[in-house]
């Protein structure tokens, strides 16, 4: 699977939303889902997901699927995600 099959299958989950429809421009402002709480659940479904650990610093920067994207890094556990 792909990192961003992965990825959207996250986001589809803890959001409750089509991941057909994800696209890197969603935030918490265009999803009505994503609320505070539901940011922390994603937060730790995409640490549990990837393998990674987000700054308690930059977890309120990370408000859209393009910022978690480009945090994310591409290789995880020796494995190049495309």
């Amino acid at each position: 699977m792909s990192f961003d099959e992965r990825l959207r299958l996250v986001f589809a989950s803890v959001l409750g939303i089509d991941a057909s429809t994800l696209t890197d421009d969603d935030s918490s402002q265009t999803i009505a889902e994503w609320d505070s709480l539901t940011h922390l659940n994603l937060i730790f479904a995409l640490e549990a997901e990837f393998g990674v650990r987000f700054e308690a610093e930059e977890i309120p920067e990370l408000m859209s699927v393009r910022a978690m994207r480009q945090r994310i890094p591409r290789e995880i556990d020796g494995a190049q995600y495309v």
